[in-house]
């Protein structure tokens, strides 16, 4: 089942970065060099998909707007949707129901950030039905939603950052589903949070015997920045894998590039229209490198 549409799910108040996001939301602040939304952006890119939603509040859909139109520079098909209200990730599914229509749909937080060993990704392509979600190995599970496997690995529970975690992995942001995601979804009852929570779609699934979680590698990294805190710790780390690799994390044009959405030519042209900076100077070469 071939996954080819993604929502980045990017609205929220970002209140725990105060006043930072006083006039602008999180997944705009900035993640090292770079804005935040292009690392979850570039994931999605990088798994294949093409055709993606983002989702924000009302106040950003011009800026995400400006910042990237339509894709087509990108190869890709970009439209937006706005959440008047937070009601949790859930609700991201029931906002982009005619984006979604009768196909599978991938969603990624717009505040994760994953780099490293990105081979977890051909699963997006191996895609069967029902729901995928992503675990990590996590020091303090309480603060997660966990998810406890058998002896087999096969997923037996999946819970809300539970006071006593039956494991120490952690589910992710991203997840994939089928299109009957949208009546999951639209069938839960907001919790005691007023959220329709990604939890609970996922209990659906594991109830039906149709999740079924992939566990990252030990050389990914995923970093949950929806802190000041968290985003200092990804700044860090992504200078440090960017300084060790020599190629930079969270790329959205070299990530279109490799995936052959568009050309050298192209990525040159993408460059010439940037104003000088190191960001531009590692384009140009990763174009003259691979003409």
């Amino acid at each position: 089942m071939s996954v080819t549409k993604g929502i980045i799910l990017a609205g929220g108040k970002g209140t725990r970065l105060f006043p930072s996001t006083a006039v602008i939301c999180k997944p705009l602040l900035p993640v090292y060099d770079k804005p935040m939304i292009y690392y979850p952006l570039s994931t999605l890119i990088q798994a294949g998909i093409s055709d993606i939603l983002m989702i924000t509040t009302p106040s950003n859909v011009s800026h995400f707007d400006a910042l990237f139109g339509d894709g087509s520079h990108l190869g890709l098909n970009i439209s937006y949707e706005a959440q008047n209200k937070p009601l949790g990730i859930a609700h991201a599914f029931i906002v982009g129901e005619q984006f979604i229509g009768d196909d599978p749909v991938a969603l990624i937080l717009g505040d994760n950030i994953f780099f490293g060993d990105n081979n977890y990704l051909a699963s997006v392509s191996e895609f069967s039905g029902g729901a995928q979600v992503y675990a990590v190995e996590v020091k303090d599970p309480e603060r997660f939603g966990i998810v406890e496997f058998d002896e087999l690995g096969q997923t037996l529970s999946i819970e809300e950052k539970p006071n006593q975690p039956k494991s120490n992995f952690a589910v992710v942001g991203l997840y994939i589903y089928e299109p009957s995601v949208i009546e999951v979804a639209g069938g839960l009852k907001p919790s005691e949070r007023g959220e329709l929570e990604i939890t609970h779609v996922n209990e659906v699934y594991l109830g039906r015997n149709q999740l079924r979680t992939v566990r990252l590698p030990d050389d990914t990294t995923w970093i949950d920045a929806g802190t000041g805190d968290s985003m200092l710790e990804a700044s860090y780390a992504i200078s440090r894998h960017e300084s060790k690799t020599g190629r930079k994390v969270g790329c959205i044009e070299e990530a279109a590039f490799l995936q052959g959405r568009i050309d050298a030519a192209q990525l040159m042209n993408i460059a010439a229209d940037m104003p000088e900076s190191p960001y531009r100077e590692y384009l140009e070469k990763l174009a003259a490198e691979r003409k």
